[in-house]
């Protein structure tokens, strides 16, 4: 699906699709900071790590359904399936957005 997002959260979820986690980590700025599960990951290399354990750990796909953008927020409702309880899933992706990077994300159910 195409969503009218800024550019970072477009790249974002087509690197999440590819499972390219380094064109994922591009997409942040160098301070930015990602909170899912109870956790925060801060700056591009904790990112990039996150992404890559949960990735190994869940073997997930995220499937976006809906997305909405007020000023520098930007929230996309997504269907995440994979090798964990309770899946599928949806989520929401609430990104906050500055000089076309992610500034941060907070994955909420």
């Amino acid at each position: 699906m195409n969503f009218n997002v800024p550019g970072a959260v477009a790249t974002y979820l087509a690197a999440e699709k590819a499972k390219d986690t380094e064109q994922l980590g591009e997409c942040f700025r160098e301070d930015a900071t990602v909170r899912d599960e109870g956790r925060e990951h801060r700056g591009i290399a904790a990112i990039k790590a996150w992404h890559r354990e949960a990735n190994a750990k869940f073997r997930y796909v995220v499937e976006p359904l809906k997305a909405s953008v007020g000023g520098p927020a930007v929230v996309v409702r997504a269907r995440l399936t994979g090798d964990f309880p309770g899946s599928p899933v949806e989520m929401r992706f609430n990104f906050t957005v500055s000089e076309d990077r992610i500034v941060s994300l907070e994955v909420t159910p």
